[in-house]
């Protein structure tokens, strides 16, 4: 229950945010069935959902003109064109099982630790070989990372059960020729305090963090930056979250500073004119 001393995690942390609505990701659950309701009912053509589709459609559009600017209800719309066509291609993009033993072992599918995490980086893989253009992945789910005690079981837990598929997930990307186009990027909004809290837990720490990069353009085996002496602040080549999401986008072929789309009558951008592309990345 939302209310003013709880904060509600869920699927809208992945919504468009303050892009229109068109652009929200389609949500995958965990388990063998990540689309539910995907395959039609039984004795359902092909043909009689088209035929649905088309009728339903035109009464949509018939609403849609009598309300436009409606971001909310124009992804709406669209999304049962979407449902439609994600059940002739879905099925086949989500069937890891197809995968031979030797990749499923690549991301640790044959270990109980790394089991889960590692299907779903194998299922990034294979979204990513046919042409989906963005996903991500959510490890830790229920805050695990969030360690504001025992920190060092917390980590090593964690870090066992996301090492190994994250290296099988760059491993396999690199060998089947997708990794210098695709952007690899793991990270969080902040990282945790030199200092202890609870005795053996660490609080948030937004002023002194680490993400890495890989593929798309980044130049690898390099680290950039530093932090004081007891890892609390950033001190050299500091990057502002702004620096950051143009940096991001700059690699992906995207100018921030002309990347603009309206918002309640104003036009809006994701870097709020600010930040930078940090050349670094790609020069070493």
């Amino acid at each position: 229950q939302d209310n003013k001393s709880s904060v509600v995690n869920g699927p809208r942390n992945w919504s468009a945010g303050f892009m229109p609505a068109m652009y929200q990701g389609v949500r995958l659950q965990e388990g063998t069935e990540p689309f539910p309701n995907l395959v039609a009912p039984e004795g359902t053509s092909a043909g009689r959902q088209l035929s649905k589709l088309q009728y339903l459609n035109e009464l949509n559009g018939r609403f849609a003109a009598e309300n436009p600017q409606q971001s909310e209800l124009e992804a709406r719309l669209a999304s049962y064109e979407l449902a439609f066509r994600m059940q002739a291609h879905a099925p086949e993009a989500v069937a890891i099982e197809t995968e031979s033993a030797a990749t499923q072992r690549l991301y640790g599918m044959d270990d109980k630790e790394t089991q889960v995490f590692g299907r779903m980086c194998l299922l990034a893989r294979r979204l990513v070989e046919r042409g989906v253009r963005f996903v991500q992945l959510y490890h830790g789910a229920g805050s695990k990372w969030d360690a504001h005690s025992g920190i060092e079981a917390n980590h090593t837990g964690l870090c066992r059960a996301s090492d190994r598929p994250v290296a099988g997930l760059l491993r396999d990307l690199k060998q089947r020729g997708l990794l210098e186009e695709t952007l690899v990027v793991w990270g969080g909004e902040f990282g945790r305090t030199p200092m202890s809290e609870k005795g053996n837990g660490r609080d948030h720490n937004p002023t002194g963090f680490t993400m890495w990069m890989a593929g798309g353009g980044v130049r690898g085996g390099q680290t950039i930056g530093r932090t004081d002496e007891l890892g609390l602040r950033a001190v050299e080549d500091r990057l502002h979250v702004h620096d950051l999401h143009a940096s991001i986008l700059h690699l992906l072929g995207l100018n921030h500073r002309e990347l603009t789309w309206m918002y309640k009558g104003r036009p809006e951008r994701p870097t709020v004119n600010e930040g930078d592309f940090f050349e670094r990345l790609t020069t070493g």
